[in-house]
């Protein structure tokens, strides 16, 4: 193609101005023609470039293999891996580099084995996780916030993923398990009217792998209450999408914008917060209805 015409200006095209518009070196188009007539079987073989190394890689492969055995007869370990396979290397005067050692490794099923992910379904979040009714399942997080009085405060929050209401928010000085529960448990008694054995069945909450989430203490308790614990998968915080838009919103509309004097002055705001949030705040995915309006359309009884 370098040879034909432009139907414009009658001049060919010309290697250099082929090769840039097909992304490809003019080195690769001379190689080419050079060997063009030459069947590919017979063609030479590419050498690695730069000087030739010390050692072979056949060579290479027999020494890791005796070390590996002698390693295996003399102390019991299986399985060294290339680091250390590269040091024992070293210390019997053959110098490779780690990504050789690897390689050669590699190429000859000689790395350590290594433990397999079991499969658990789906590894990201690929669906959705809006319910149908309020009091379904409930999302929650946590985040910190400094005071003038205090230092860090712990804010705990619990949302409804079918109305995005705040249904319980609680802040502490210390984030432990048993904070962590208090906007549940207070969620709880408001929707369900008690905090007795299975007085939540029916009901999941959704949370991430936190220390406070995964604890024995607030696991426990879940169980007690009938509601079953729905951790969010590792590193995909938007299967906890709807508690963490909500954290968002809170530091957008008050954590981020005044200060506080300790954590009586914190909670005042976050009570006050939250009782604005359900009357005011508009959602867009319920046509724009406040999360009070969305759970008095879906149970008339609230209204």
């Amino acid at each position: 193609m370098s040879t034909t015409l432009s139907t414009s200006s009658g001049i060919a095209y010309g290697v250099a101005r082929v090769c840039r518009v097909w992304g490809i070196p003019r080195s690769s188009y001379y190689d080419w023609l050079k060997n063009e007539s030459i069947p590919f079987e017979e063609r030479p073989k590419r050498s690695r470039p730069g000087p030739a190394p010390a050692v072979s890689d056949e060579e290479l492969e027999s020494c890791i293999r005796d070390i590996l055995e002698r390693i295996e007869e003399d102390a019991g370990i299986t399985g060294e891996g290339h680091r250390k396979v590269r040091f024992r290397l070293r210390q019997i005067g053959i110098h490779v580099s780690k990504e050789r050692a690897l390689r050669v490794m590699r190429e000859n099923g000689l790395l350590a084995p290594t433990r397999t992910a079991r499969a658990r379904g789906p590894r990201v979040h690929d669906g959705t996780i809006i319910t149908n009714l309020p009091d379904e399942m409930w999302g929650t997080d946590a985040t910190t916030i400094g005071t003038a009085q205090d230092g860090n405060i712990w804010v705990f929050a619990a949302t409804d993923h079918c109305t995005g209401e705040c249904v319980g928010i609680h802040c502490a000085i210390r984030g432990t398990r048993f904070e962590a529960l208090v906007p549940i448990q207070e969620a709880i008694l408001a929707r369900f009217g008690s905090v007795q054995t299975g007085a939540a069945v029916g009901l999941s909450v959704r949370h991430d792998h936190g220390t406070q989430y995964m604890s024995k203490h607030f696991q426990s308790e879940l169980r007690f209450l009938g509601v079953e614990s729905s951790p969010s998968f590792v590193r995909q915080p938007q299967g906890n999408g709807v508690a963490e838009r909500f954290f968002k919103t809170l530091k957008e509309q008050l954590l981020h914008v005044r200060t506080f004097d300790g954590v009586d002055d914190l909670y005042e705001a976050l009570k006050l917060f939250q009782q604005r949030y359900n009357d005011a705040w508009l959602v867009a995915k319920h046509k724009y209805k406040t999360p009070n309006q969305v759970r008095a359309s879906l149970t008339p009884e609230a209204a």
